[in-house]
């Protein structure tokens, strides 16, 4: 255990001050001088306000500060104030606020807590009318115990503090702490424009992915290509793409064709279909969709997913054309209800020659997204009705793969066909199909070979004849069809093909899809919700 004890010219020096005085002090402190003793002499002058006695003191002990402090109460006009000073010196800071306010001089005491950074006072002080009640210290002191919460992470109290101490700046990064993103918003909405803290709230938002109230913070600051490169950074490039045309920026084409070929390098396909769509480039992401389906065949992957691609690449197409249509049907400033019909005319085309319709080629290109779509879903349909014991039903649907070779790999069409057709028994059918099999191109010797003997096998045993066909009456010309054509060979009338079943329509009355137009008897579609093809509600 260690105790500090003073020394016998301490203890004695105590003494005289307290019971002779202090020039009997002083004399003894000159006969044994010491820094200490005379720090202790200066103390004792202050507390009696001997003001020449304690600089000597502090003199002799060196204390710079103490002289400064002396030379500052000699300065005062009344013992009072000075009597309150000694008593802050001394850390007695209650009874130094008392004396202050006794004497009615509030605003002193109020300057002693903001010196002693005591703010819950300074606040307690200035409410109560002890302080002269400036709404700047109040606000001071506001912000000052907001920063005493934020500096301890107590942001929530923070917040309180600083809306009242109105500290934008500081409220923002509050906000930031708590995620609390309505309120930065409704703040960022709050500020007028050109405000130098709209720019730091935009970062903030874009840290966090909220693009638009990003872009709103941006715009009221005139930072028009931050807000775009915000579009960019967080993928919204459709918001990019009409910013840029709202504001007449025409650099947004090549930065979305540079970010599509940097996606095609890394072979993110999807991430570049994505990247279209949401710019609205519906025919680029189109173009891209069509040729991931047709590498997808190539290489055998899941019908299904194959499918979807060609109607996920028809339906951008369609959406091409009615935003194409919403985009005509607003009229330029000063033109007339009864406008020029070749001014009309001229307008319209231009509007496809933007949208790149212009070559034949990529006209040709889209305009094969919903027979890739039929090709597929009839594949699809042929295999469940087969396998679902509906051998007529899926020759039929079957029959229909043939127009689409260029499309589906001949091999698996005529493959399938051969299969329904044995299966109920149309031989005739059968013949042709393996005729077809055994002249494709590209087949080795060996799968030659084993179609011959699948063909020798059946047609060894039955001859290539069909079963009976049922006839139907043409609705054009009234000449009799088999009931699987899908055309009249009188008239040349194409007939429709129901979705649902995958049987040509050959009645007037039915069910048309409202996005994709393909028809489908009533009959069938009552079993679905959606539409077989496109999925769109029915």
């Amino acid at each position: 255990m260690i105790s500090d004890m003073d020394i016998k010219s301490l203890r004695d020096t105590r003494d005289l001050l307290q019971k002779v005085g202090i020039q009997d002090a002083c004399q003894f402190i000159e006969d044994n001088p010491h820094p200490r003793l005379w720090r202790l002499l200066a103390e004792s002058s202050l507390e009696t306000l001997d003001l020449e006695m304690a600089e000597k003191a502090f003199v002799r002990c060196g204390d710079y500060q103490g002289i400064h402090f002396v030379k500052r109460l000699k300065k005062l006009d009344s013992e009072v104030k000075q009597k309150a000073e000694v008593a802050a010196y001394f850390k007695r800071f209650e009874a130094a606020e008392r004396m202050y306010l006794d004497m009615d001089r509030g605003d002193l005491a109020v300057d002693l807590r903001m010196k002693l950074g005591d703010w819950f006072r300074v606040v307690h002080l200035l409410k109560t009318g002890g302080g002269a009640g400036d709404d700047t210290l109040l606000t001071q002191a506001w912000n000052a115990i907001g920063d005493y919460y934020a500096d301890r992470q107590k942001w929530q109290h923070a917040v309180t503090y600083y809306s009242q101490g109105r500290n934008q700046e500081r409220l923002a990064e509050c906000y930031y702490m708590l995620e609390d993103y309505p309120g930065l918003e409704k703040l960022a909405s709050s500020l007028p424009e050109n405000h130098s803290l709209l720019t730091g709230l935009a970062r903030m938002f874009v840290t966090v992915g909220m693009c638009e109230q990003a872009v709103a913070a941006y715009i009221k600051v005139n930072k028009l290509k931050e807000a775009i490169d915000c579009c960019v950074k967080l993928n919204q490039w459709d918001q990019a793409v009409e910013l840029a045309k709202q504001h007449s920026v025409k650099e947004i084409d090549t930065l979305l064709a540079k970010y599509a070929s940097h996606l095609m390098e890394k072979e993110k396909v999807l991430s570049a279909i994505e990247l279209y769509r949401k710019a609205n480039h519906f025919t680029e992401a189109a173009k891209l969709l069509i040729t991931a389906a047709k590498e997808a065949t190539s290489l055998f992957l899941n019908p299904v997913k194959i499918k979807k691609m060609y109607v996920l690449a028809a339906l951008l197409i369609e959406s091409y054309h009615s935003r194409k249509k919403e985009q005509l049907k607003v009229k330029p400033p000063g033109s007339s209800e009864s406008g020029d019909r070749k001014g009309e005319v001229m307008s319209t085309l231009q509007g496809f020659l933007q949208e790149g319709f212009s070559a034949s080629a990529d006209a040709a290109l889209l305009g094969s997204a919903w027979r890739g779509a039929e090709a597929y879903h009839f594949f699809l349909i042929a295999q469940r009705q087969l396998y679902n014991g509906k051998a007529e039903a899926s020759l039929k649907t079957a029959l229909l793969l043939r127009d689409y070779e260029d499309i589906l790999d001949p091999l698996a069409i005529h493959s399938l066909l051969a299969l329904c057709s044995s299966a109920c028994c149309s031989y005739s059918v059968c013949s042709k199909a393996f005729i077809k099999l055994e002249s494709l191109k590209g087949l080795t010797d060996e799968q030659k070979q084993n179609y011959e003997d699948i063909a020798m096998e059946i047609f060894t045993r039955h001859s290539p004849k069909n079963a009976v066909v049922n006839s139907l009456e043409c609705p054009s010309c009234d000449s009799t069809v088999k009931e699987w054509t899908t055309s009249c060979p009188s008239c040349d009338s194409k007939f429709p093909v129901c979705i649902a079943s995958g049987q040509p329509l050959f009645d007037y009355h039915s069910w048309m899809c409202s996005t994709c137009k393909h028809k489908a008897y009533e009959k069938e579609i009552k079993s679905f919700r959606n539409c077989p093809l496109c999925h769109s509600p029915v």
